[in-house]
């Protein structure tokens, strides 16, 4: 089994795993020389692309994992959603739902149906992988954010105001980003991806009796659809030190921190029958080499060696990032010799 993947069910390691959110993408040159001439929707409609995307940072860098080049709107368009990925903006939403007949006019595609197009690169990546591929998806309250706010949000004031003011339809909407999701991720799992992560990026937004009470089920539901299926489930999230407990009991078999809670504190919170990923700021590897080096020292030491840590950043790689921080972070995660803990 490779250390990813020992890693993930805390099982003893021959050094910590690394991947990074992100990896694949703006800040490596062979990607950006792609660009020039293929959109991201491009690359994604042509497994052979989305590959050789996938697989870049595998090459170059040497994590111990593959993150699916895609986008976590795609599978959408399965659901009836008209949108655009704009450079520099994120997503756009032709028509944002405002009222509970845009709930109802939303479908509920049947796995692959999601996202095609997705699914077929899946197939290629995991045929030409040399490491374990990870497929995602987002999740409910992150999505319906999207599909409410109509674009990326500061504040997320339309989507908590359709949640308060609507919270029959909001519920419908979750419900059916759950079961989409779920079908997607299953139909990953078919085709080969070996963990899943899921994407709650502004979960953190949420007040905890909100995120309680109108949300966590749904993202529960996605965990318990995979459940059968034996690969390791991620949670990831970004500002939830406010909410790792509800997170941790949501069901995932990893809880991904961000850089604003101590790897150490956040894992005793979440709980050590779970394994833990993170937490790097991206930030620092806009830094100088030194610190790189003492910033992940000083994550990998606060894991104290305990089986189950997945080196990661906080949230993704930055555009501006150098090649050599990055092979640098990956080499001083690989050459940390730990003293290990019960």
């Amino acid at each position: 089994m490779s250390r990813f993947l020992s890693a993930a069910r805390r099982k003893p390691v021959d050094v910590t795993p690394i991947w990074l959110m992100r990896q694949a993408g703006r800040s490596l040159p062979e990607y950006r020389k792609l660009r020039e001439r293929w959109t991201l929707a491009d690359i994604v409609a042509q497994p052979e692309l989305c590959a050789e995307v996938t697989l870049q940072p595998v090459r170059r860098l040497g994590v111990d994992a593959a993150v699916m080049f895609a986008d976590i709107m795609l599978p959408l368009q399965g659901m009836g959603v008209d949108f655009q990925l704009v450079e520099n903006v994120g997503p756009v939403i032709a028509h944002p739902i405002a009222t509970p007949a845009d709930v109802e006019r939303l479908g509920v595609p049947d796995g692959e149906e999601a996202a095609p197009q997705v699914i077929a690169a899946v197939r290629q990546v995991v045929a030409e992988s040399p490491v374990p591929v990870i497929g995602f998806s987002g999740a409910p309250f992150t999505l319906a954010s999207y599909l409410i706010e109509g674009r990326p949000s500061r504040d997320f004031a339309r989507v908590k105001a359709f949640m308060f003011t609507e919270p029959q339809a909001f519920e419908l909407l979750l419900d059916k980003l759950a079961r989409t999701m779920a079908g997607y991720l299953q139909a990953q799992v078919a085709a080969g991806v070996q963990a899943v992560q899921v994407f709650d990026s502004w979960v953190g937004a949420l007040a905890p009796e909100d995120y309680e009470s109108r949300v966590v089920k749904h993202t529960r539901a996605i965990f318990e659809s995979l459940a059968p299926l034996g690969v390791p489930r991620i949670h990831f999230g970004t500002d939830t030190a406010g909410l790792l407990e509800p997170i941790a009991q949501s069901g995932p078999d990893v809880v991904s921190l961000d850089w604003r809670v101590p790897l150490d504190e956040g894992w005793r919170r979440v709980g050590h029958t779970r394994a833990i990923q993170g937490n790097l700021d991206p930030a620092v590897l806009l830094g100088p080499a030194d610190l790189v080096r003492d910033r992940a020292r000083d994550v990998l030491r606060r894991a104290g060696g305990r089986a189950g840590h997945i080196f990661n950043l906080g949230h993704g790689v930055l555009p501006d990032t150098t090649v050599a921080n990055l092979q640098l972070l990956v080499e001083t995660v690989h050459s940390w010799v730990p003293a290990h803990v019960a």
